[in-house]
């Protein structure tokens, strides 16, 4: 699977993009890059990239978050160290972006020269089984919300339609076709399905690019 030195990740609340950007971390890493993972999610979500950080450490997987992530303080601060990542092209950078919009916007500061530089791909996370992205239209409509506050246009499609420890390997089945019709609306390609560790045999062949996922653990 190729890869740009630039990932973002981006999608509705509860699409599950941060767990992605932990396992694409993850994987980049086993494919022996310099890894920096950076939580731009100034929302203060459920899950955290800063949840992860036991096993980015063990890794040697370098992580950028703000002091408040994991914690009752809610403030739009974002670290400093987010402008090394655009000075360092050693490194390959994963970026995890706010839900919708509002999340978006944190973004935006940096668009330019992720986009000068030119080596980025901004990766849509969609979850037809969350309350507001059921349809592929539903979700070009999310898509397009992101990319106006954040001034980054998506590349393609990360298919991580899921029901958490409940999903089973008809569930997978049962969101291709949707996702098909988000690619085919917005004109990107869907670069991967994502799906839990247990389930891709059940799955080998029947559904292209399967991106195997560890469920992230929430520290309370």
């Amino acid at each position: 699977m190729q890869h740009k030195r630039i990932t973002l990740f981006a999608g509705h609340y509860g699409s599950g993009k941060t767990n992605i950007a932990v396992n694409y971390a993850m994987h980049l890493k086993a494919l022996g890059e310099n890894v920096v993972v950076a939580d731009l999610d100034i929302v203060n979500p459920y899950f955290r990239t800063r949840d992860s950080l036991e096993d980015f450490e063990k890794a040697g997987i370098r992580l950028i978050s703000s002091e408040f992530a994991s914690s009752n303080v809610d403030l739009p601060a974002l670290p400093q160290d987010v402008y090394s990542i655009l000075d360092n092209p050693t490194e390959c950078a994963i970026m995890d972006i706010g839900g919708d919009d509002r999340g978006a916007y944190a973004l935006g500061r940096y668009a330019d020269s992720i986009k000068s530089e030119n080596n980025y791909e901004m990766l849509f996370i969609f979850n037809k089984y969350r309350p507001l992205t059921p349809t592929a239209q539903d979700a070009a409509e999310i898509m397009a919300e992101i990319e106006n506050a954040c001034h980054i246009k998506f590349t393609a499609i990360v298919n991580n339609s899921n029901l958490g420890g409940l999903t089973t390997a008809e569930d997978i089945l049962s969101s291709v076709g949707e996702t098909q019709r988000l690619s085919e609306i917005t004109g990107l390609p869907v670069k991967m399905t994502s799906v839990r560790s247990d389930l891709v045999n059940n799955l080998n062949g029947k559904v292209e690019n399967l991106f195997p996922l560890t469920l992230q653990k929430k520290i309370v």
